[in-house]
């Protein structure tokens, strides 16, 4: 750019950053990356790696941060589930595919949920329950009573309900909608799509 200074491109950057020898420069830049929010060891991880810093520099710095107390991932996941329980219902299938893509380890994540579901045993109801309740206008604008039930199904097995824990959900909403409980249609009347459906 004529009389300005060029922009640093991303591999310029990062031969620029690989050749950082000060292990406080990497601390410093991970903290900034921290500043917005809490974030997951994996996640401080693959960022500082990838702008490239080296990796024992890197390393240096998450084992200090831990040591302060700044990064725990058993927190984070506490946190992270206790944020989608408030604000965006998720089930326990897609509360475990996020924390793994975060970069939580298997066992951390057990824990947690383990200890959600012993504060909270019907945790994943209630969030199938809530989930209905934010989506009612537009499924009210279903007509066909199967195909709104289809349709209620994909939405709670899209975001990672179990198929017993979806039906209960529709039952339930239905029951408290119509005040009886089960189908007007006969049987358990769900009739609802397969649940292949991928968590999104």
């Amino acid at each position: 750019m004529p009389g300005g200074r060029r922009r640093e491109g991303f591999n310029e950057k990062r031969e620029r950053l690989g050749a950082v020898e000060d292990p406080a420069i990497v601390l410093e830049a991970a903290l900034r990356f921290l500043e917005p929010r809490q974030r997951s060891i994996g996640e401080v991880r693959r960022r500082l790696t990838r702008v490239g810093y080296r990796s024992d520099l890197v390393e240096g710095a998450i084992e200090r941060l831990i040591e302060l107390g700044v990064l725990d991932d058993a927190a984070f996941a506490q946190s992270w589930i206790e944020s989608r329980d408030r604000a965006r219902p998720r089930g326990e299938r897609a509360l475990r595919m996020e924390l793994a893509r975060k970069g939580i380890e298997r066992q951390t994540t057990d824990d947690v949920m383990a200890d959600r579901e012993a504060n909270a045993p019907d945790a994943d109801s209630a969030a199938a329950a809530r989930l209905l309740e934010r989506n009612a206008r537009a499924l009210e604008r279903v007509g066909d009573p199967r195909a709104r039930r289809n349709r209620a199904y994909a939405l709670l097995a899209r975001n990672g309900f179990d198929s017993e824990t979806a039906l209960a959900a529709i039952r339930s909403d239905e029951a408290m909608r119509v005040g009886e409980l089960g189908s007007p249609t006969g049987g358990d009347g769900l009739g609802v799509a397969d649940e292949s459906d991928e968590v999104g």
